[in-house]
């Protein structure tokens, strides 16, 4: 069936977004249409508004706004700077500010090495990492990678480049969930939890 111009134009948008194939895409293209305008308008304008306010910390990469740079947690005095906590995408420091226990500081990779879909080092904010442990008495670099392939082979380049600086470089541990069945976990999530056991 062919949608007005405007409605087709909404559909192939929204389905540009990650995890929304063609059905969700006309689900939430007709659930839009449905709303009040003032809701509709709301929503373009915080979407504008983050996309052209926002930009990226100069030191860690996180995202801030125009009035910060460094962000917040990079101008926080109190925070350990001789902790550099590595993960791939912004979200990840979100996820590990909520659990309210690292008092270090970030870097954010805004990706991770994968040559499937052309993404090396290069591609990476990883010399940026090199001239922050340069410049300051960074003692620990903690990776955070996901725990993908992708992810697993980040956190492997970056041992390897950083130890020879001297760095005690650390990676986050993997295990089973909490409340999870053995049967349903994969072995690279047994083979994790095996390695990080430790003494009851």
């Amino acid at each position: 069936m062919t949608y007005p111009e405007r409605i087709a134009r909404l559909i192939t948008e929204l389905g540009r977004l990650p995890g929304i194939g063609p059905k969700s895409a006309q689900r939430l293209a007709f659930h839009l249409l449905a709303q009040p305008k003032d809701q509709v308008r709301a929503l373009a304008e915080a979407l504008w508004q983050a996309r052209t306010s926002l930009r990226y910390c100069s030191l860690c990469h996180d995202f801030t706004d125009q009035e910060h740079d460094p962000c917040r947690i990079c101008a926080d005095p109190e925070r350990d700077s001789g902790q550099i906590l590595v993960v791939e995408h912004p979200r990840d420091v979100r996820a590990i500010e909520r659990m309210g226990d690292y008092r270090g500081r970030y870097h954010v990779l805004h990706g991770a090495i994968s040559p499937m879909a052309g993404i090396g080092p290069d591609q990476l904010t990883i010399k940026s990492l090199l001239e922050r442990l340069g410049a300051n008495s960074v003692k620990e670099v903690v990776l955070a990678t996901n725990p993908t392939v992708e992810g697993e082979a980040t956190a492997l380049y970056l041992a390897r480049l950083l130890k020879p600086m001297g760095i005690r470089v650390t990676r986050i541990a993997r295990g089973l969930p909490e409340g999870g069945d053995l049967e349903y976990a994969d072995e690279i999530t047994l083979a994790r939890a095996l390695e990080g056991r430790r003494d009851m």
